[in-house]
């Protein structure tokens, strides 16, 4: 049994029961005897651990983990200290510098205070394989950030939806309440930034829109 440690406790009470999950479950036994899994199992749920769903301002849906030795810790996006950002939050700090002014370049890539602000970061897959991306897919995971989306999507306190990229934009069917604001754009990757990413200025755009229904704007520095 998976325990969040906050409110997700509750709005997800029975998830882990349901027969995909249970089916998941005993893959991922094997997975983690048999094959370098990342992130660390006692990792794979930091995301929810970190931002109770009550105090979800933002969600950033990234696609599966980070596949090399040290990277993921549970969180899209994010690595830990002292491990190179990755090329894709490299391209996510140059479009905070350039839509709010706010250089995160040169310091770290772990996004733990974005978290701890409210910024929910959720892939849409939770493990992978090492040196093996996309090798989890189709096991599960998606039904269970789908099944998060859809509570997320209940919520009447609004917040807001960042989806970069086609497997990101896929969960947008599930995103129905007025109450909250998407924005879409091409993936961070260097393969796409450029076709939409940069220039998206979806950091100022969700301040805006968060102060305007009364929140708290997102620091997006990471020191």
């Amino acid at each position: 049994m998976v325990n969040f440690g906050n409110d997700w406790d509750n709005i997800l009470n029975g998830e882990f029961d349901k027969e995909y999950y249970q089916g998941l479950r005993q893959k991922l036994i094997v997975e983690y005897k048999t094959q370098r899994i990342f992130p660390g199992m006692y990792d794979i749920f930091n995301a929810m651990k970190l931002t109770s769903y009550d105090d979800v301002k933002c969600v950033i849906i990234g696609q599966d983990p980070y596949h090399g030795e040290g990277q993921a810790h549970g969180l899209s996006f994010s690595v830990r200290r002292g491990v190179a950002p990755p090329p894709s939050l490299v391209n996510i700090f140059k479009e905070i510098k350039d839509d709010v002014g706010i250089d995160n370049t040169g310091k770290h890539g772990e996004l733990t205070k974005w978290a701890e602000s409210g910024v929910l970061l959720l892939n849409s897959v939770l493990t992978v394989r090492a040196n093996q991306p996309r090798s989890h897919r189709g096991m599960g995971w998606e039904q269970f950030t789908t099944d998060v989306i859809k509570v997320l999507n209940e919520r009447e306190k609004p917040m807001v939806f960042m989806l970069w990229g086609a497997d990101a934009k896929s969960k947008q069917v599930f995103i129905t309440n007025p109450a909250h604001l998407v924005l879409k754009s091409a993936h961070p990757s260097p393969l796409s930034a450029y076709n939409g990413f940069f220039g998206c200025k979806h950091f100022s755009q969700a301040n805006e829109f968060l102060t305007a229904h009364g929140m708290s704007a997102i620091d997006w520095s990471i020191d």
